[in-house]
């Protein structure tokens, strides 16, 4: 829903900080929620142009005090993202500005430009979309920056994991020893860190599914340097979860044949998939949420720890 009254909505050092970022003759004339993000809030402005046309803008405010302590290290990496892309031709944002410690909002916030295409989580296409996922994520570790954005960070510890309700006990033992183990030697990539369907937007023809095409990759705020791998598991496992496992093992697969390359060994691809599994255990309800909002109503919290169990176990068993 649109507010065009939304000086009201916005907050009055906010939308003056917005305002100072504009040219001069716009002003904010509409301002749509925009639903699906889990750490901040996400808002399209629309502003009046001179000429009497819009232009979309799209503003990202961190507001829970959990994110707003860490806030000011997400934005810079975003903000230094979305300053490397316009060049690179993967097609993103681009920055307007940044405040990542709230020295002018009331909340830690940045303003991008507005990219168009849609999520699309739907079962149908697929198979289509994989491919395009596959290639994408090539593209953008494939970027050797002049500065590196921080290493990479996994938080998840054999002491942190949720073992879901009924799961395969000794399968989640055996996976949980596995991130016990130091990580596998890597060579280091540009990475997204939480590259998944719900962070790449679409251009999906009603006519034709699979004629789908990728116009955006959002949401920068992990970027991060470390292993292919680490990316690659993180969407496989979304996979798993909105399409059933198989095609969390079917992810990787369709990288190499994009022409990315992973870890050697299976011992080491398999380090890389069940700790981005795992680290999914801790947060099924959050990533769940946003997939029903978006019509998913069947992947409630339950479905989807029954999914990441079937996931973990049958990656134990192939890779283990």
């Amino acid at each position: 829903m649109t507010d065009h009254d939304e000086a009201a909505a916005l907050r009055p050092l906010t939308l003056a900080w917005v305002s100072r970022h504009l040219d001069i003759g716009e002003r904010v004339v509409g301002i749509e929620a925009l639903h699906g993000g889990v750490t901040a809030d996400m808002r399209r402005l629309t502003i009046g142009t001179r000429d009497g046309g819009t232009r979309d803008l799209v503003l990202r405010s961190f507001v829970d005090p959990f994110f707003v302590e860490r806030a000011e290290d997400s934005l810079n990496r975003e903000a230094g993202a979305l300053t490397l892309l316009p060049e690179t031709g993967v097609p993103a944002p681009g920055l307007v500005a940044v405040d990542p410690t709230a020295a002018h909002c009331e909340y830690p916030s940045l303003l991008m430009t507005h990219v168009a295409g849609r999520t699309v989580l739907d079962d149908e296409g697929v198979e289509a979309r994989v491919p395009l996922l596959a290639r994408q994520l090539v593209a953008i570790h494939a970027l050797r920056p002049a500065e590196r954005p921080g290493e990479y960070v996994a938080l998840t510890t054999a002491d942190t994991v949720v073992v879901p309700k009924g799961a395969d006990a000794a399968a989640w033992a055996a996976a949980i020893d596995v991130i016990r183990t130091p990580a596998p030697r890597y060579a280091g990539r540009f990475l997204h860190r939480d590259f998944h369907p719900g962070n790449v937007l679409f251009d999906v023809p009603r006519s034709s599914p699979a004629g789908a095409r990728i116009t955006g990759v959002v949401d920068w705020a992990a970027t991060s340097w470390g292993p292919a791998d680490l990316d690659v598991a993180h969407c496989s496992t979304s996979l798993a979860l909105l399409h059933g496992p198989a095609w969390g093992l079917r992810f990787p697969e369709a990288y190499e044949r994009a022409g990315g390359v992973l870890a050697a060994s299976a011992s080491e691809r398999l380090y890389w998939l069940v700790r981005d599994g795992l680290a999914c255990s801790e947060e099924v309800r959050l990533v769940s949420q946003p997939w029903r909002e978006a019509g998913r109503t069947e992947l409630t919290t339950r479905a989807v720890e029954e999914r990441l169990d079937v996931y973990v176990t049958t990656l134990m068993n192939t890779l283990g």
